[in-house]
């Protein structure tokens, strides 16, 4: 497992970060301006009701030897009074904070899913999809954390100090002054210890998420590590990233300890010293016993607020780098992307597809053409094979034609409108996939079929199975169409998932078909069951079938001979076979040896 990016990049970000970076959760706030400004009204009335209450202890005690028992009472009750008060506005501080933390968290989640779920598959060949997932979930758990807790109890933090500072100094200026020289003490640590933790959170964070990446990897093929006995090594792997983690969030947990110990004892052994000065202050008369309680409760909030507010700022600071990572993926620049005023699509749509001088080099292989100089035209109701060794082309030409990519030259029409002159979700509308590994969600069979067409019928839904030679197997599981098939369809065998992803195209009903190796996972009855479909299926529309085996587009109307990224050889099956050229040295291995081998 590779280690966190360490790119000059990735260090001038972590030098870069720091609590600001929280102002980029302003736009999720701001729709819930009224529940903020409740919330702090809140947070006010529970600061001040504590900063009342040390006055209402110093009349009680100051008090004491009164002959009035009923004045004493009223301190008393009033006393009690206070502290009802600052009950409820705790609770109802708590609430309200809590509330907008998970409104927001969840808009968070909603928009950075929204994002990624639009990128191209460029975008994912740099990088994992498990790290896109702990991003969604752990860097937003942190952001929950901060905005429901530790915003809210740093705010009320900073009220308790700046007023307790205050009513300190109006109960004596002396000891406040005494007071105040231990500030740049505690101050120093923070600053010096702060950059440490910042460095640490960020560190932390990145190997979370490689941690997260691994185990999502050795999941979801799961069936090949265990078919070629690499449990142990995939356990080691993942173990490594997970230790890895853990000792950079020891250090980060140590780095913060040590850092409260400082500031907690510097704050404590000031306030024992100032303590010391006023007792001898009231055995001189210089101020009363209720005045010296008073300024200590002061100074004791003042002091854990000192102290919370230095744990406070390493969760901000872990906080910040979380949002610097989810703000990473909502700003991320997609290298295919919808015009600024896209063309509406051809109506009807026809289905004539054009190649124009294309050439592709996919981001991961700069140096190496995918497609080199491809022209091609597609007419409209036109079945195209494209054929040829693994590596040649023939994937490309799908992907270029749902746009997945966009060409290095050259350009893709569809009835003559540059596919990049309209939106993807517009022309991909009139398109239906059948891809070699298809995708079947953990839903039932219904709805995976549904997939194609939301809004079809359940008689739609099952015509479409049985014309993809579905229906019966379907019909064989234990509820039948409403059986959930598991997670990547695990209740399904391949050719299964096949059937299925073809009964998912037939039901789209799209006047352009893409079929990338469609009927590879059948077995020889099943294949000629879905090839009379697709072959029913393909007489009134476009249809670019994959193909490694060529007996499967014999009946196509031109056959297109790719190899090296380029176009060698068009024709129909006969013609091509009789040039002897590159289709007809794969037809002579495939159809010579599958008749030596029977």
């Amino acid at each position: 497992m590779a280690a966190p990016q360490t790119s000059d990049d990735t260090k001038d970000r972590e030098k870069s970060r720091r609590i600001g970076a929280l102002r980029e959760l302003w736009p999720f706030l701001r729709p819930y301006r009224a529940l903020m400004v409740a919330a702090i009204l809140a947070l006010m009335l529970t600061a001040s009701v504590s900063l009342i209450l040390p006055m209402a202890v110093r009349r009680v005690i100051d008090n004491f030897g009164t002959s009035d028992a009923a004045l004493l009472d009223k301190y008393f009750a009033a006393a009690l009074a206070i502290a009802a008060l600052l009950a409820l506005g705790t609770g109802l501080r708590y609430a309200l904070v809590t509330r907008l933390g998970e409104r927001v968290v969840a808009d968070i989640r909603k928009a950075v899913f929204d994002r990624v779920i639009g990128m191209s598959p460029a975008y994912f060949e740099t990088i994992m999809t498990g790290e896109v997932l702990s991003r969604v979930t752990t860097d937003t758990t942190l952001i929950l954390s901060v905005i429901g807790s530790s915003i809210s109890v740093a705010l009320r933090n900073v009220l308790l100090l700046v007023g307790g500072l205050a009513l300190m100094m109006v109960t004596s200026a002396k000891l406040t002054g005494l007071v105040l020289l231990i500030v740049p003490a505690v101050v120093v640590p923070i600053l010096v210890l702060g950059r440490r933790l910042r460095a640490l959170s960020r560190e932390n964070q990145d190997w979370i998420a490689a941690s997260s990446g691994s185990a999502s990897e050795a999941l979801t093929s799961v069936q090949t590590v265990q078919a070629f006995t690499n449990e142990g090594p995939t356990r080691a792997a993942f173990a490594d990233v997970t230790e890895k983690s853990y000792d950079v969030a020891r250090r980060r947990v140590t780095t913060r300890a040590v850092m409260t110990v400082i500031v907690i004892f510097l704050v404590f052994s000031g306030v024992v010293g100032v303590l010391w000065i006023g007792a001898n202050d009231v055995r001189a008369d210089a101020m009363s016993a209720g005045a010296l309680v008073q300024f200590v409760i002061y100074a004791v909030l003042v002091a854990g607020a000192v102290g919370a507010l230095s744990e406070i700022w390493g969760e901000l600071q872990r906080a910040a780098g979380a949002t610097e990572r989810l703000v990473e993926l909502l700003q991320a620049e997609d290298a295919v992307t919808d015009p600024a005023e896209p063309l509406p699509v051809p109506a009807p749509v026809r289905g004539a597809i054009t190649f124009e001088g294309v050439s592709l080099h996919y981001p991961s292989r700069p140096d190496d053409p995918a497609l080199d100089g491809v022209d091609l035209d597609i007419a409209p109701g036109e079945t195209v094979a494209l054929v040829g060794p693994s590596g040649a082309g023939k994937t490309s030409i799908v992907q270029l034609i749902l746009r997945f990519y966009d060409p290095t030259e050259g350009r893709v029409t569809l009835d003559g409108v540059d596919l990049a002159r309209m939106r993807r979700q517009d022309f991909r509308a009139h398109m239906a996939l059948v891809p070699q590994d298809p995708v079947i969600f953990a839903a039932s069979a219904r709805e995976n079929i549904r997939f194609g067409r939301p809004d079809a019928s359940d008689a739609q839904v099952e015509a479409a199975a049985r014309a993809a030679a579905a229906h019966e197997f379907i019909m064989a599981l234990p509820q039948g169409y409403d059986t959930q098939v598991g997670e990547r369809g695990a209740m399904l065998s391949g050719g299964q998932k096949q059937r299925v992803a073809i009964a998912r195209a037939i039901l789209r009903d799209a006047p352009v078909l893409l079929l990338d190796e469609a009927t590879s996972a059948l077995d020889a009855e099943s294949e000629r069951a879905v090839q009379a479909a697709v072959d029913d299926l393909a007489r009134t529309r476009t249809t670019i079938v994959v193909a490694h085996r060529l007996a499967t587009v014999k009946k196509a109307d031109r056959i297109i001979v790719m190899d090296h990224g380029r176009i060698v050889a068009q024709g129909t099956h006969d013609a091509l076979v009789a040039e002897d050229g590159l289709y007809a040295r794969l037809a002579r291995l495939q159809f010579t040896d599958g008749i030596a081998a029977q």
